[in-house]
């Protein structure tokens, strides 16, 4: 994949904020807009709190990851794969599985590559198989990863390693994994961070971000939960 981003030398290039509202669902704060991903129910365990986005994508029907309702200023709607252009956030969607049975278990999945303020966003969403090579070349070298970690409904810990190495990522930001608040059943996020060589980590509130700022090495980042929106 070859970004579509054209940086001149005099570009102003924005931070972006990063926060997690629980499970799959973070707030991407760029200039011009807000993306959120994968909202969930109040079932969950969590509580949304109606937070405000300009975009929030949807990677698969299931109520943990496609509650927009509960999304305030009527953001615009991405449900699936495809190519989208909102306020220059570029927003790939590309078409995948919920398992490692061509969907036939849990259905589809749709892997969401963005590009905003110079970085290059990926977030696999309930991704339930390893990477096709065809997956891999799209998707390129991103720099932030968005992982699901805790098994049982996703991919193992193992894959959830090989993507790592395969993609390359500057950042890896866990996700889908058990907490206290959590009404389901995962595995928590010591386990992939066990298996990446990390035993003691400080969770951060959030994130500010440019391509300026990013690790010359691979970091994992695991954040605090905010409920607030």
């Amino acid at each position: 994949m070859s970004t579509r981003f054209i940086l001149t030398k005099d570009a102003k290039i924005n931070d972006v904020e990063i926060s997690w509202l629980g499970h799959s669902c973070f707030i991407l704060k760029g200039k011009e807009k807000t993306v959120i991903t994968d909202p969930y129910c109040p079932e969950l365990g969590y509580s949304l709190d109606t937070p405000q986005a300009d975009i929030v994508t949807v990677s698969h029907f299931h109520p943990g990851h496609s509650y927009v309702e509960g999304i305030a200023n009527s953001p615009k709607q991405i449900k699936g794969p495809g190519e989208y252009e909102i306020g220059n956030i570029f927003i790939t969607g590309l078409a995948s599985y919920h398992d490692n049975e061509k969907g036939n278990a849990r259905g589809k999945n749709t892997i969401y590559l963005m590009e905003m303020e110079g970085l290059t966003l990926c977030h696999l969403g309930d991704l339930g198989h390893p990477l096709t090579a065809s997956m891999l070349e799209e998707l390129g070298n991103c720099d932030i990863l968005f992982l699901p970690v805790g098994e049982v409904s996703t991919i193992s810990v193992d894959v959830a390693v090989e993507i790592v190495r395969q993609l390359t990522p500057r950042l890896v930001i866990p996700m889908h994994y058990k907490t206290d608040l959590l009404n389901k059943n995962l595995e928590g996020a010591d386990k992939f961070l066990g298996k990446m060589g990390i035993h003691d980590i400080e969770p951060k509130p959030k994130l500010l971000i440019t391509r300026a700022s990013l690790p010359s090495d691979l970091q994992i980042v695991i954040f605090e939960l905010n409920q607030a929106g």
